[in-house]
Parts: C-alpha cells; sequence; structure tokens
C-alpha cells in the first residue's frame, strides 16, 4: 500500500490525489451576485448537504492552487450574503463545464454558458432555468479554512426556497432517483452519472437491530466465496434461524444435490454451499442464505 504524509506534497499533488479518491462529489451550480448587481455563476463539487433543521447546504470556493487568488463566487457572497445553489444533471454538465471558465467580474456566466436567467423569489441572485431542482439560499457565515494556495472557504447556505422540475417528481409528488439524471465530480476530468442501471438500494438498519457479522461463525466470516457486502447483509438479520429452520433447508432441492454429490467430501461441500448461498443473497433470499451457510 502507498503511504504519503501530506507534509511532503505540493497542492497540486494533494489535489490530484484527493479529488480522485473522494468521489463522487455532487455540483453546485452557485449563483451570486455582488453589490453592483453583475451577477456571476460557477459550479464547485466541494459541495453537499450538512442539516436539514435547519437545511443547510455547504459549499466552498477554494483559493486556485495556481496563483492563490480567490474566486468571484467569494467575494460576491461577502457583498451579499445570498446565493441559489442550481442542481446539475447530465443535459445541462457540458454547459456547467463551460461557465466554471475564468471570465472577467462583469462578465455574465449565464450568458457564456447559454443558460437562461430565472428571476429568484426571495434572494438577488437568478436561478439557473435549466436546473433540476434550484435552491434560494441565505448564507449565515462564510468560514475560511486558511489563506494559503488551495485553502478553501466554507459557505454555510441556509436554503429558504426549493424548486423542483415537475417532470422528476414520482406520482406521490416526490424526486424520483430515476428521472433527475444526476451527475457527479471525479478526479482530473472525470465525471459520473447517475443512471437507472448504475442505482441500487441498501437496506439501512435504523428501525432493527441486526445480529452484526461477529454473530455468523468463523467459517462464514471467512468464506472465500462470500464478499464483505454478502456479510453485511447477513449481519443485517435480526435473528438467527433456529436448528428447525435450518434443518428443513437439507430438503431444498439445491442443497439435496449438494449434499448427495459431496458426501465425504467436506472442502467442497463447504465451497457448494457458500455458493449456493451467494445466489440467494443475489436474489434478495438473505434469510434462506444464512440457513444454508449454518447447515
Amino acid at each position: 500500500m502507498l503511504t504519503l504524509n501530506c507534509k511532503d506534497l505540493s497542492p497540486i499533488q494533494l489535489q490530484n490525489y484527493l479529488q480522485y479518491a473522494i468521489a463522487p462529489r455532487p455540483i453546485c451550480l452557485a449563483s451570486t451576485i455582488d453589490a453592483r448587481g453583475n451577477v456571476n455563476l460557477s459550479p464547485f463539487s466541494f459541495f453537499n448537504l450538512f442539516s436539514t433543521n435547519p437545511p443547510i447546504c455547504i459549499f466552498s470556493p477554494a483559493r486556485r492552487v495556481r496563483d492563490n487568488t480567490t474566486k468571484h463566487t467569494l467575494e460576491n457572497i461577502l457583498e451579499v450574503g445570498e446565493c441559489v445553489v442550481n442542481i446539475v444533471n447530465y443535459v445541462m454538465v457540458q454547459q456547467t463545464s463551460l461557465s466554471s471558465t475564468e471570465y472577467g467580474k462583469e462578465v455574465n456566466e449565464f450568458d457564456k454558458a447559454g443558460f437562461t436567467m430565472e428571476v429568484s423569489h426571495l434572494v438577488k441572485p437568478p436561478r439557473v432555468a435549466e436546473a433540476p431542482v434550484q435552491l434560494e439560499c441565505v448564507v449565515n457565515q462564510v468560514i475560511p479554512l486558511g489563506n494559503q494556495h488551495g485553502a478553501g472557504n466554507l459557505v454555510l447556505a441556509e436554503i429558504k426556497l426549493i424548486h423542483i422540475k415537475e417532470e422528476i417528481l414520482d406520482t406521490e409528488g416526490k424526486i424520483d432517483q430515476q428521472k433527475i439524471d444526476l451527475v457527479a465530480r471525479l478526479g482530473g476530468n472525470w465525471y459520473s452519472r447517475v443512471t437507472p442501471e448504475s442505482l441500487f438500494t441498501v437496506p439501512k438498519p435504523l428501525t432493527t437491530l441486526g445480529i452484526g457479522v461477529d454473530a455468523l461463525p468463523l467459517s462464514v466470516r471467512q468464506s472465500r466465496v462470500l464478499s464483505g457486502n454478502d456479510l453485511g447483509l447477513l449481519g443485517n438479520l435480526e435473528v438467527l434461524p433456529n436448528d428447525e429452520e435450518i434443518s428443513e433447508m437439507q430438503w431444498n432441492t439445491n442443497v439435496k444435490d449438494i449434499l448427495d454429490a459431496t458426501i465425504g467430501d467436506a472442502t467442497n461441500r463447504e465451497r457448494e454451499l457458500h455458493e449456493f448461498a451467494k445466489e440467494l443473497i443475489a436474489y434478495g433470499k438473505v434469510a434462506d442464505a444464512l440457513k444454508v451457510l449454518l447447515l
């Protein structure tokens, strides 16, 4: 394993390693305005949601690694403490990238990127009409993290109004994760797209108390067939099956075939049972998989 001491790396080297490793990152396309009315639009991938009550998102206009200068977004927010966080999806990603060009202070990136300015309801900066979700925010605080090259400035933006395009909603009026078509930032020039094919669900152990991986037999925990994800799903079960339930599983057609074919061959029997259990897990039959593993 490569081990690096951050003190030995230049800001550019640090940026490269960290942005490739800490990814994907959602993109905030921030619109701001200065005291003279000059509008700015710029994307930031140092961005996320940090609180729901109050609703707070944070993004960070970092000092440029190249020359330690600050960005117009930060300067505008310090003059007019308001912004709109526009969420970026796939159909607008190229325009979003174009808006990151370092134009002069009085150049409106809405025009350069070809975006449409939409008047906000509560704040001065305009919204990006093309964005699937637009968050009107008041800036509560700006926290500088340093004054050196690459130092961030945390913008704590409290969300006051949420605008959502109806075409990304489901029948219950909630955002449909498959319709919004989000994109995210990776390292270098790499991006990722959230497609229906790339989506999956993970059951949350919030209302249940899983048995935990440590409750599984050593032979299961050290299985050469089961993955860490498989073990996580097994450990999320609430109870271990009883002896009767385990015994009944031996009459399952597939299990019976394995048992009959591996009489006197404990090594292959365990491997084949684990492989069958892995198939059951893939089909969502985690409880049955555990019964197979405990035979």
